[in-house]
């Protein structure tokens, strides 16, 4: 390591385990004071501890870094304020801000109960908000930071993750947003998908289905490791990638791609003339002509018994 974050302070939230963790010990490595935030839950929510934290920023200062452990949850505005503060309080200053922190309520959408939604919810949408808005206000007044989201390929549609999907795709409009609002300050703002093997994406239940899927010959790819991520948020936070902003990343392994959302790709339009207000009868014909054109349904309703 060549000490890229020599001088800087970040936080991380969600860093007990798995991705969080892994990028704590990289911005560690390379110089920067880290504090290590984990409320310690479950991949479901359940069992707070302040064991996974503290076992980082140990684990951190047994490598000769600074590092403090904080066990505030992000999922509401009162945390995410202590969480800067402590930050503040340690270290003086925040330049780096890794959202990370998550959890899963994964059920069918019409199994869905209003809990599973707002949990999910709270802690990864709200909970960006609620950490980004203190360390913005502290990184505007220096006039320089580097903030990095967490977004989801499950945007792209998973079965049972309509909460996440939801949350996850949210993350991606309010990357955009602060990077808009930021960005004249000196502050970038960025999002990955990341793709990795860990906690939250791999269940016992995967586990077992994954071998069975080996013991009957398939092919299975191996998800990669955790700490394949963390190389793409070190180099996000430093000199070199300020002209990287509003931008979401595809992290999985040794393959890192950059998302273009929502791109028009098909243009239907009216002269002036007709003020540009389509008739029913109208789009009948024009719609299949251009936008639908070629157009498959990709989830068909399935035959009946």
């Amino acid at each position: 390591m060549v000490n890229r974050l020599q001088g800087k302070v970040a936080v991380c939230t969600g860093s007990g385990r798995g991705i969080g963790r892994c990028i704590a010990l990289a911005l560690a490595a390379e110089g920067a004071s880290v504090v290590v935030n984990d409320y310690g839950i479950e991949r479901d929510g359940g069992k707070p501890s302040s064991g996974p934290a503290l076992d980082v920023a140990n684990e951190i200062r047994a490598r000769g870094g600074q590092a403090e452990a904080n066990y505030e949850s992000v999922a509401t505005m009162t945390g995410g304020r202590k969480i800067v503060q402590a930050t503040l309080d340690a270290f003086g200053r925040v330049d780096i801000l890794c959202n990370v922190a998550g959890l899963l309520h994964d059920r069918s959408f019409l199994k869905m109960s209003e809990a599973e939604w707002d949990e999910v919810i709270a802690v990864h949408l709200k909970g960006h908000f609620a950490c980004i808005q203190p360390a913005a206000e502290q990184m505007k007044k220096q006039r320089w930071g580097r903030i990095i989201n967490f977004s989801s390929s499950s945007i792209f549609g998973n079965f049972g993750q309509a909460n996440y999907a939801a949350a996850k795709m949210g993350i991606i409009g309010l990357t955009r947003a602060v990077a808009l609002e930021l960005g004249p300050y000196g502050v970038t703002t960025n999002a990955i998908l990341p793709v990795a093997r860990t906690r939250m994406t791999w269940s016992l239940e995967m586990e077992k289905a994954y071998q069975r899927l080996v013991a009957a010959g398939q092919q299975m790819p191996e998800l990669p490791p955790p700490e394949a991520i963390a190389p793409l948020v070190v180099y996000l936070c430093t000199e070199k990638a300020a002209n990287i902003n509003g931008q979401a990343l595809r992290a999985a392994g040794g393959e890192i791609g950059l998302y273009e959302f929502m791109p028009m790709t098909r243009l239907i339009y009216k002269d002036i003339d007709c003020h540009g207000l389509w008739t029913q009868e109208e789009l009948e014909v024009a719609m299949p002509q251009v936008i639908s054109q070629g157009m498959t349904n990709q989830w068909p309703p399935k035959p009946t018994q």
